[in-house]
């Protein structure tokens, strides 16, 4: 098995300068997440960073003034806390932390700067929410209704014997889940909470999720909440409508019944609107999500963003209740708009992003002052998310600068853009490459090819350390949005619909061949690897084609039939992502799957996934690496203990998954990559 690359080897492989990114940097980046208004001219925000000693993320609060750029802890607490959620009249801050290893809730006052705990339940408090008078907290809490084994004759055990474990007894459909493993059967309940503290109080009931995104009323006597409201909820994944529950007792009405799921309720603050998303499913494995009103009065709905063609994603009323602002994928950016109520989209130029450490998909979130005043996570190219100002005039102030101390003096990638027009049928590509610190156009450069997962999901020149730490290494890294992606229309995140992988392997090969055109890449030294649907193109390109020098295929599908019946979310994939049931439709799976082309297979080749992941389970990986040395083909398989699927969750686990993939590429990277022209 191939450890890691060296930690601060150059190129050549001579000594590198301490301005080289190393693999313990990532330790030291940070970003913010989280923004809201205090008041007009204060916002607070979560700051996350990253732990060497418990490898993981922490979250402490922080305050920045937008006029005069005044930058304090909010909460002076050496803790991590998360949800961080003001009442309605900005004197108290409801959140969560560990205590004792279980999340509770808890208030600070900012009058007093005290803080108390307000529960001590066994289970975590979710989606924070406050009443309109700032007077009772509503949030879901998982509720346990324990399973009645089928066997309940087992005799006693006689003391002292040391007996195998009991059997466990399954019988639901979605019995686990990935990065939460097997399932406790319950569900998420909705529960409400005086501030002044007490017991929580259940309001909902049944055997199905209710909970997401809560809304009061304006008066306070209602909570809106979207719930599939269906035992058999699991075998309709895209199913859920919006209800409402009455406060004092319980008593829930269905507020919405339309064709396909609405959810994230939001009233607005006149109490006369109700803001919710939907998807009007037709069973395609891309499918926009739309923002809706309903004029609570009347029932009316009108679909705002009917016009936008594009995936709308957070929204956020503006206190006139005149119209909201939302955000939008487009074009591997997470843009923002607004809209009134009449659906007139006027985008604002912004472009969000930051919050993607590991690799760069799209991300971003945002809040919205009384006063209409915008704040905003940055898409910087060379830096993680910092809090930004909007201003109509363009000249947007950057208020945090969050990782200058960590990276302002390393020499980091150079991010530049490419278009690609497809050899299928011209369509434009989006692609961006990064080129290794101190870049000589004279020379000639390994290239590594990175795919995204998703499928239908996007990339965009966003900040990524896994693309840094790879071109740090003297690598030039090209990443792209082929065919599928989201951010570019239904249209284009269709035409794999029923038919991935297809012609989007023809758009990365497109991809390459622009880049190899620019005349600084070695075409001995093409390199290739992508996660998740970038694995399964990764292994389908390679069956397609010998030119690559090596590949890591990391957490892939490698056989859609086992895939269908293994996979956490298998009622989604089975109903969207397929024609018909697997086992109808054996022959067409097939044709679709690398494990079909593995005969082909001369590429050396590595397996890279998580023993704990349950989206694309890896015995999909075992399968294709037995496949590999039955015929011979150089292979390796890299196992990663606990992880689920998304492996760069902790920061060791995304160094070893790039230190991993760049000792492989560098097994097979052959010496004559600095010779001039």
């Amino acid at each position: 098995m191939p450890t890691f690359a060296a930690d601060n080897p150059s190129v050549d492989g001579a000594e590198a300068s301490h301005n080289t990114l190393t693999y313990n940097d990532t330790f030291n980046l940070e970003f913010v997440s989280n923004p809201q208004f205090i008041n007009d001219n204060t916002v607070i925000y979560s700051r996350q960073s990253l732990d060497i000693m418990t490898d993981g993320r922490q979250a402490r609060l922080w305050q920045v003034d937008i006029k005069s750029g005044k930058h304090r802890p909010f909460i002076a607490q050496d803790e991590s806390v998360s949800q961080a959620t003001l009442s309605p009249n900005g004197n108290i801050l409801a959140y969560t932390k560990a205590v004792d290893g279980r999340t509770q809730l808890h208030l600070y006052y900012l009058d007093t700067q005290q803080s108390v705990r307000l529960t001590n339940t066994d289970e975590a408090p979710g989606n924070l929410t406050w009443s309109p008078d700032g007077e009772t907290l509503a949030f879901s809490l998982f509720t346990e209704e324990k399973n009645t084994p089928i066997f309940t004759a087992m005799p006693s055990k006689p003391e002292g014997a040391k007996w195998a474990e009991q059997a466990t007894y399954i019988d639901t459909t979605q019995y686990r889940g990935d990065g939460r493993g097997y399932l406790r059967e319950g569900y998420n309940q909705i529960y409400v909470l005086p501030v002044e503290g007490g017991t929580p109080r259940q309001l909902t009931t049944g055997k199905f999720p209710c909970g997401g995104s809560l809304s009061f009323s304006k008066d306070g006597d209602w909570i809106y909440f979207a719930t599939p409201n269906r035992e058999d909820y699991a075998l309709h994944p895209l199913f859920s409508d919006i209800y409402r529950v009455k406060v004092t007792t319980g008593e829930t009405e269905q507020v919405t019944s339309m064709e396909g799921p609405e959810g994230s309720p939001s009233l607005s603050p006149d109490g006369k609107y109700l803001a919710f998303s939907h998807v009007n499913d037709r069973k395609l494995s891309y499918q926009n999500s739309d923002l809706m009103i309903m004029e609570l009065k009347s029932g009316d709905i009108t679909r705002l963003t009917e016009s936008l063609d594009r995936a709308v994603g957070d929204f956020e009323w503006r206190k006139n209740s005149r119209g909201l602002i939302f955000s939008y994928l487009d074009e591997g950016h997470n843009k923002l708009a607004a809209v009134n109520l009449k659906g007139d989209v006027n985008p604002l130029n912004v472009s969000m992003g930051g919050q993607s450490l590991g690799r760069p998909y799209t991300s971003g979130a945002f809040a919205v002052s009384d006063e209409g005043t915008i704040v905003y996570t940055s898409a910087a190219r060379s830096m993680p998310g910092d809090l930004t100002l909007y201003r109509k005039r363009g000249d947007d102030k950057a208020l945090t600068n969050l990782n200058e101390d960590a990276l302002g003096h390393k020499d980091l990638a150079e991010v530049i853009d490419l278009t690609v027009v497809s050899s299928v049928d011209e369509r434009e590509i989006d692609a961006w490459v990064a080129l290794p610190p101190g870049f000589d156009k004279t020379k000639k450069y390994p290239l590594i090819l990175e795919i995204h997962g998703g499928p239908h999901a996007a990339y965009g020149p966003h900040f990524a350390m896994e693309i840094q730490l790879m071109a740090a290494q003297g690598y030039v890294v090209v990443w792209s949005n082929p065919r599928g992606s989201s951010s570019y229309g239904e249209d284009f995140g269709n035409l794999i619909h029923h038919n991935y992988p297809s012609e989007d392997y023809n758009d990365l090969m497109d991809v390459v061949d622009a880049v190899i055109d620019k005349g600084y890449v070695d075409t001995d030294n093409l390199f290739i690897t992508g996660g998740s649907g970038g694995g399964v193109l990764t292994a389908w390109s390679i069956g397609k084609t010998d030119r690559f020098a090596a590949a890591v295929v990391a957490k892939p599908v490698i056989n859609w039939m086992s895939f269908a019946l293994t996979a956490d979310a298998y009622p989604f994939f089975s109903q969207y992502w397929m024609a018909d049931m697997p086992w109808n439709i054996a022959d067409k799976l097939w044709k679709r799957s690398p494990l079909s082309l593995v005969g082909n297979v001369t590429t050396p080749t590595m397996l890279l996934t998580g023993e704990s992941d349950y989206r694309t389970p890896i015995s999909e990986s075992e399968q294709y690496y037995q496949a590999l040395k039955l015929q011979d083909v150089d292979a390796a398989m890299v196992r990663i203990p606990g992880a689920s699927h998304g492996i760069a969750s902790r920061p060791s686990r995304l160094i070893q998954k790039v230190g991993n993939i760049l000792a492989w590429f560098e097994r097979y990277k052959s010496d004559a990559q600095h010779e001039d022209k």
